[in-house]
């Protein structure tokens, strides 16, 4: 059959353009170069905010200003996210992450990984936060029913001119454990390492190269978090991380395959530029970059001053015009003072070890519920549902709200001592982690680091009785087996006070006569 010219140029066209469908786009000895950009962990800090030593740091604002410095400056660009978008400063809080997801919108982020947090609502609000976002989101190892999340895609390939690029979305599967029990249910958390192994060979077919964009986490460990896709996952030329709020000055390399991740709040920007030539990686060069991050210093005369780590980024107006509302909205609310602290509370070791911030929290927890006539032998907290330092000075509601971001009331839990006993031997294998305790005043324990083991606990100076039963103030995210306490499911009393976990605090300092000082007693002993 005789094909007349005009068809055959429409039939060419169709084949090419299956062919860049299906396949990545071969240009044999041809170096490409693609700059990535990320963040993790931004969990709802929208615009810019106080972290101790410094207020008016990171902000989608200034991001934005970056992100767009860097698009002009640079021919291919990808702007990612490792997750946790969620849970966060009360702007973002009171408003399911409206602004956070509107500046993602007006950043142009090109993917969002799910992170555990993502989980902190019902499904209904995720789906409506999914339906706002321009951005997909990604994640390729939980299912429910045998499928993908509703409206979640496992990866996405975007198109550069001469080349592909995958990226894949994990999700840490500790999510079985550490999420909303509530709001987790009938899903399933499949291996990581499983999922990808499956997914990447499929992938490389269709693109030059495989970027893994996970939220597992990176530590010490090549058989913990990111470091298992770098070290077991052929065919991943970059793993961007989140989960672990981790700081490093240079790429983690595993296996050949650099790991990257940028702390978190949105205070610093991952910058990488990766060269790539036949579908292998020649160069990837890699920094971190702070959003107006700045540091406490002085001047001549000795006075206090702040200065900007880095220069200082002009805040992008039309972003600042469409979430300072949002702010506005809160601070009417939340503005009022409540009291003063006399120093710093600060929130940096509250994973690791008794903190004042833990003291005081768990503190308020005990006396809330005596105040209702109860009887509470202990509190216990999760170190990673408080989540801001309380800086020195005047209290103002906004900033229990940003220290405690969580919606989770107070509860009562009532354990056997056998129980508690199996709750503390679990709280000892969690220092370090976000389930590390913090506990009220009435605790004496000491915990072996090494040998992940409990040396002594005592209760008002007693030893635990297996056979008693333990009144526990315990938040409510807990009090269902969260982070891993599922001892807890074993409750044999419940009560949920209703109440808010933060505005209990706020009463606590109220109560208190507004004045608090930052001291600890000695409750936790790590050895």
């Amino acid at each position: 059959m005789k094909l007349n010219g005009k068809f055959l140029g429409v039939l060419t066209a169709v084949l090419l353009l299956a062919g860049c469908m299906s396949g990545p786009i071969k240009e044999k000895g041809v170096e490409h170069e693609l700059v990535i950009l990320h963040t993790n962990d931004h969990h709802g800090h929208p615009i810019a905010f106080y972290d101790y030593p410094a207020s008016d740091q990171g902000g989608l604002p200034a991001r934005s200003t970056y992100v767009k410095s860097v698009r002009a400056a640079n021919s291919n660009v990808l702007v990612l996210d490792a997750g946790d978008f969620n849970t966060g400063r009360p702007e973002s809080n009171f408003f399911k992450t409206e602004p956070d997801i509107i500046g993602y919108n007006m950043i142009g982020y090109d993917a969002v990984t799910m992170g555990n947090h993502e989980f902190d609502n019902n499904w209904e609000i995720m789906q409506q936060q999914i339906a706002m976002s321009d951005f997909p989101w990604l994640c390729a190892n939980v299912k429910k029913d045998g499928e993908y999340i509703n409206n979640v895609k496992p990866y996405i390939i975007k198109e550069y001119d001469g080349f592909k690029v995958a990226i894949l979305g994990l999700m840490t599967r500790e999510t079985e454990s550490t999420g909303n029990p509530e709001y987790i249910k009938g899903l399933t958390f499949e291996d990581e390492v499983k999922v990808a192994n499956e997914l990447v060979p499929m992938l490389k077919k269709q693109a030059d190269i495989v970027i893994a964009l996970v939220h597992m986490g990176l530590y010490d460990n090549d058989m913990k978090g990111s470091r298992k896709i770098a070290a077991n996952v052929p065919g991943v030329s970059l793993v961007i991380d989140g989960h672990s709020h981790t700081m490093i000055n240079e790429p983690v390399m595993v296996n050949g395959v650099p790991i990257v991740q940028a702390r978190h709040w949105g205070l610093y920007m991952g910058n990488g530029t990766l060269k790539f030539k036949d579908g292998e990686v020649t160069s990837f060069d890699w920094k971190l970059d702070p959003i107006n991050v700045q540091y406490k210093d002085k001047d001549a005369d000795g006075n206090s001053i702040f200065k900007y780590v880095s220069e200082e980024i002009a805040k992008d107006e039309a972003v600042l015009a469409e979430l300072q509302p949002f702010a506005d909205k809160v601070d009417d609310v939340l503005s009022e003072v409540i009291g003063n602290a006399a120093d710093v509370f600060l929130n940096d070791n509250t994973r690791k070890m008794e903190t004042a911030i833990g003291d005081i929290v768990t503190d308020s927890q005990e006396w809330f519920l005596e105040q209702m006539d109860m009887d509470i032998d202990f509190a216990f907290q999760n170190g990673g549902g408080i989540r801001a330092t309380l800086g020195a000075g005047e209290i103002q509601k906004q900033t229990i709200y940003e220290i405690l971001p969580f919606d989770n009331s107070i509860a009562l839990v009532t354990l056997s001592g056998k129980d508690v006993i199996a709750l503390f031997d679990k709280a000892a294998t969690n220092i370090g982690a976000g389930a590390m305790a913090q506990v009220s005043s009435s605790v004496k324990v000491t915990f072996n680091a090494e040998t992940k083991t409990v040396e002594e606990l005592l209760i008002y100076g007693a030893p635990v009785d297996p056979a008693k039963d333990y009144n526990i103030a315990v938040n409510s995210y807990l009090a269902s087996g969260g982070d891993g306490y599922d001892v807890f499911n074993n409750k044999t009393n419940y009560y949920d006070s209703s109440l808010m976990q933060r505005d209990a605090f706020i009463d606590y300092i109220i109560y208190l006569g507004g004045e608090i000082t930052p001291i600890t007693d000695g409750r936790i002993t790590i050895k």
